[in-house]
């Protein structure tokens, strides 16, 4: 244990890229009853303080969310400006992306960690107070890592499928 660059106490969530966010609950509703699915938009000025390797970068998304036991799923599908999804889409067509902890106290201290240990930040940002942070971890893990610091309850969805 000494030489863990950081200690992942808990998998809240597993996030899926898609290209057509209406298209994909439908499938894992029709398919295979997952769901109910809460549906949001992220985007400025709700999403905030964003960066893409480092650079700052303004880009949205349409977000699903449910849970499957006490897993977390999120699909993503990309809308305006350049991001770390748009990318995965351009190479892998999309599918599995990334796991989620949300055991994260102090996103500064573990961003911090992480980059004296070589591992670096691919995207960060804000939205509507909770801080989110993809890790460069694919070419280790072969995934990537999100770290998540939450700040309250979900807000209520703008629409729900079914």
């Amino acid at each position: 244990m000494e030489n863990v660059k950081f200690k992942v106490k808990s998998i809240g969530q597993i996030g899926i890229v898609v290209e057509d966010l209406q298209k994909a609950v439908k499938n894992y509703w029709d398919n295979f009853g997952i769901g109910p699915w809460s549906i949001y938009t992220a985007a400025p000025p709700d999403l905030t303080d964003t960066f893409v390797r480092g650079e700052p970068a303004s880009f949205s998304m349409k977000l699903a969310f449910t849970k499957a036991g006490s897993i977390m799923i999120e699909l993503i599908q990309p809308l305006e400006g350049e991001s770390i999804y748009n990318e995965f889409i351009r190479e892998k067509g999309g599918g599995l992306h990334h796991i989620a902890t949300y055991e994260v106290e102090d996103m500064n201290k573990a961003l911090s960690s992480l980059e004296k240990e070589g591992i670096k930040v691919l995207q960060k940002g804000k939205w509507r107070g909770a801080s989110f942070a993809y890790l460069d971890t694919e070419k280790i893990l072969g995934i990537i890592i999100e770290l998540v610091k939450r700040t309250g309850e979900f807000p209520t969805p703008e629409a729900t499928y079914p």
